[in-house]
């Protein structure tokens, strides 16, 4: 079997499979701003990019930066600025000098997975395309499942606006009813998510207010789209607080060849009093 073949033939054995840790049940990545509103003419964000159990504590590993994109009020491609990473958390800065509101997200294609080769069993994660070349001859027992991740966080300097929210149509996305930089808490929100560009209805999505290391209880909400992918949020108390969702459609995964696969997204929203 070649390993195109290989890789072709374990996308077939990717529903019975479950290799890693779904977000649901592990931990939680997430892109956590300085501030979210900002007025002036010109405002730096800066950014902590971390994976844990806690909202928003730093104790498992920082967050990878390879996959960042911050997208401007015009549609434009943002440089960021003092880019590092520490033990527990990766930080960067943000710099805003036009009016608008700023994309700012961590979102990939990848693909993770197993085989047995020599009597040993090898995890391995890379792209689509690697995969192709990067499984060994003679390898065995071959599970690979596609993964589309989005990681995302928004701010505005001055007026909100729209131009930096427009959904890529890959993976699952979140598309505002009530704008993410004008939140308020005591008043419901709507946003709108997409499932590689349509309406995700009946996606599970949980909503957590931050700071989860002071309370006995996490306080997770769940809630559930309607029929046109919308949810509505309510939050009782001012704060930043975390929304994830996880999905696995049971359909075509575009160049991956595979027929299931895994979707990822979440988003820190900070909600200001009334």
């Amino acid at each position: 079997m070649t390993l195109k073949n290989l890789v072709s033939h374990a996308a077939l054995i990717l529903p019975a499979v479950a290799l890693f840790a779904t977000s649901a049940d592990a931990h939680r990545r997430w892109l956590l701003p300085s501030a979210t509103i900002l007025s002036g003419d010109r405002e730096t964000v800066s950014v902590d990019a971390a994976v844990a159990n806690g909202l928003f504590y730093f104790e498992h590993h920082a967050l990878g930066l390879d996959d960042l994109t911050v997208t401007g009020p015009d549609g434009k491609a943002v440089k960021p600025d003092i880019m590092g990473s520490g033990a527990y958390r990766s930080v960067f800065d943000v710099p805003l000098d036009k009016q608008g509101t700023y994309r700012i997200a961590l979102a990939s294609d990848g693909m993770f997975g197993s085989y047995m080769l020599n009597g040993e069993r090898h995890r391995w994660h890379g792209s689509a395309a690697e995969a192709k070349t990067a499984i060994p001859d003679g390898a065995s027992e071959v599970h690979l499942v596609p993964v589309t991740n989005r990681v995302e966080t928004f701010a505005t300097l001055g007026a909100p606006s729209d131009t930096a929210l427009q959904p890529t149509g890959r993976g699952i996305e979140m598309v505002p009813v009530t704008h993410p930089n004008d939140l308020i808490a005591g008043e419901p929100a709507k946003l709108r998510f997409l499932e590689d560009g349509k309406p995700a209805s009946g996606l599970e999505v949980q909503f957590i207010k931050g700071g989860t290391r002071y309370r006995d209880e996490a306080g997770v909400k769940r809630l559930t789209a309607d029929a046109d992918g919308v949810v509505t949020l309510s939050a009782d108390d001012p704060g930043m607080y975390f929304l994830e969702a996880e999905d696995r459609p049971e359909r075509g995964a575009g160049d991956t060849g595979a027929d299931a696969r895994r979707l990822y997204y979440s988003v820190v929203l900070e909600f200001m009093p009334a």
